[in-house]
């Protein structure tokens, strides 16, 4: 069996905190999100092979992050592009990663900014046992939230039905991009683009393969995040820590007061501050200010300052002295 990683999207809706490195790196606790993802396709025998499939603006990224790792299996599979308006659309760079590397077994495919409590090995078993078309489904609990996802409808554990982003959703059972696909379906990737079906979301796809090959959805419990909008991103730290804090040993805090959820990293100075649901990144500063559910990027200096909700970009400046 093969694996894909898809680490393609440029996080635009994270920027600036994502505008210079890929969002599958932003940590989560003494890990990133990717890592944790290879850490599983490592550990599977069944897996012989992880391509991680990354645009040409990255590339230089994750050919130092594998370098630095202790993963053997992943290797980079770059797509031709540098920017958000060239991409492929998902199912297109799949279709092109699969002829470009002849990948002819079966075939994994997560998103690389899929933050899950289950065992994908768990996952490959039931694909096996079905032996066709499988995802990964979970319950948002949100009609509300349901609508930015591909929807699935089942009849005991197959799909019959798939909407992608509906605006009128009948249930809270999303698509999570955990897909395996049988040797024999891939040659349906280059049909269902020839047809010019949508090229982008794998939702698409699956609600066209869906009407011609049995597809089975495993559920799961527990959590998931889609690390795409800053506010995900501190719920999957917030899950991870569970209420704890991380401070790293060469930060220095002086009057600092940590709440819940707060992620603080390498030689960052917090002088007379209070930090809850926070993430901040080595070498910042922040002195007089109350932080709460933001993100502060590295090398950053703040001062007097309230912020909630904030994303500040790395190798900021921003004081509030009053009369000045």
């Amino acid at each position: 069996m093969k694996a894909v990683v898809l680490a393609g999207g440029y996080a635009t809706r994270m920027w600036p905190i994502t505008k210079h490195r890929p969002k599958m790196f932003l940590p989560i606790g003494d890990s990133t999100v990717i890592d944790r993802i290879f850490a599983e396709l490592e550990a599977d025998d069944r897996i012989d092979e992880v391509f991680v499939s990354t645009n040409e603006r990255f590339a230089p990224d994750f050919e130092a992050h594998l370098a630095d790792s202790e993963f053997e299996k992943p290797r980079l599979s770059v797509e031709d592009t540098t920017e958000e308006d060239d991409k492929f659309g998902v199912v297109g760079a799949l279709a092109q990663l699969i002829d470009r590397e002849n990948v002819d077994d079966d075939l994994l495919v997560i998103a690389g900014d899929n933050l899950i409590s289950f065992d994908v090995a768990d996952f490959v078993d039931y694909f096996e046992d079905h032996s066709a078309p499988t995802l990964a489904a979970y319950d948002v609990g949100s009609r509300e939230k349901a609508k930015s996802y591909g929807l699935v409808e089942l009849e005991d554990e197959r799909v019959v039905d798939f909407q992608e982003k509906p605006d009128d959703p009948n249930s809270t059972l999303v698509s999570i991009a955990c897909y395996a696909f049988p040797q024999d379906s891939l040659s349906l990737f280059p049909t269902y683009l020839e047809e010019g079906n949508n090229p982008d979301e794998p939702g698409w796809f699956i609600q066209w393969l869906q009407n011609r090959e049995a597809t089975y959805a495993y559920t799961f419990d527990g959590a998931w995040f889609d690390i795409g909008t800053p506010e995900s991103y501190l719920d999957a730290v917030g899950w991870h820590l569970d209420g704890d804090s991380l401070v790293a040993d060469s930060a220095t805090l002086e009057d600092a007061s940590i709440g819940d959820n707060v992620h603080v990293m390498g030689d960052v100075t917090l002088e007379n501050t209070d930090l809850d649901h926070a993430v901040i990144f080595p070498d910042a500063t922040v002195r007089d200010a109350d932080i709460r559910r933001s993100i502060i990027d590295e090398g950053t200096h703040l001062e007097d300052l309230d912020l909630a909700g904030a994303l500040i970009g790395a190798h900021t400046t921003i004081t509030n002295h009053p009369g000045e």
